[in-house]
């Protein structure tokens, strides 16, 4: 049987060795600028991609949740309290914008409710230039279009007169007389 020492049978105190640092594994080598620059600009792309902390798996792909079968079911339901009803057969609806613009609808889903007088179109919408639409829709233009027709109609006489003016300016072209077989003999 072995008795159990002390600490005070080491001596008065007891030793502490030095730590002592491990060489390294790596020697320093110099880093060309470009290198360096394209170093810090990965690290600088990758460092707001992190989702916690210092030591956390970087994200990989951002999700973001879109769920707009919610938002539809919330909006059907809503007209239905307003009791909108479909209107069927409408090919097109274009909206006037102040601008000139157009905001075109081509197959959309029309609902209406005279009670409330609300009307609700969805479907797919573009943003148009008035003179892109302009042969199709000349009986949907009111008085307050009359301002945007007339500005198109002076853009296509501005420009029908600009391609007129060249035609007439001929200094360039030398005149041939009566004959054209002599001249080009000549």
């Amino acid at each position: 049987f072995c008795p159990r020492r002390q600490p005070s049978d080491f001596g008065s105190r007891p030793r502490r060795l030095k730590a002592r640092a491990p060489p390294p594994l790596f020697t320093a080598m110099t880093v060309s600028p470009e290198v360096q620059a394209a170093r810090d600009k990965l690290k600088a792309k990758f460092e707001n991609v992190r989702t916690g902390g210092k030591g956390t798996a970087r994200r990989t792909k951002v999700v973001k949740h879109q769920n707009h079968t919610a938002d539809d079911k919330q909006l059907q339901a809503q007209l239905k309290r307003l009791g909108a009803n479909a209107i069927p057969g409408i090919e097109e609806v274009n909206m006037f914008k102040e601008d000139g613009h157009v905001i075109h609808f081509s197959a959309p889903k029309v609902q209406a409710s005279v009670g409330s007088n609300m009307f609700a179109i969805s479907g797919h919408a573009e943003t148009k230039k008035l003179e892109e639409l302009l042969p199709g829709i000349l009986n949907q233009l009111g008085p307050d279009n009359l301002v945007n027709l007339k500005k198109i109609a002076e853009g296509f006489a501005a420009s029908s007169g600009q391609a007129a003016g060249p035609a007439a300016d001929n200094d360039d072209i030398p005149e041939i007389g009566e004959n054209f077989e002599e001249v080009s003999k000549s």
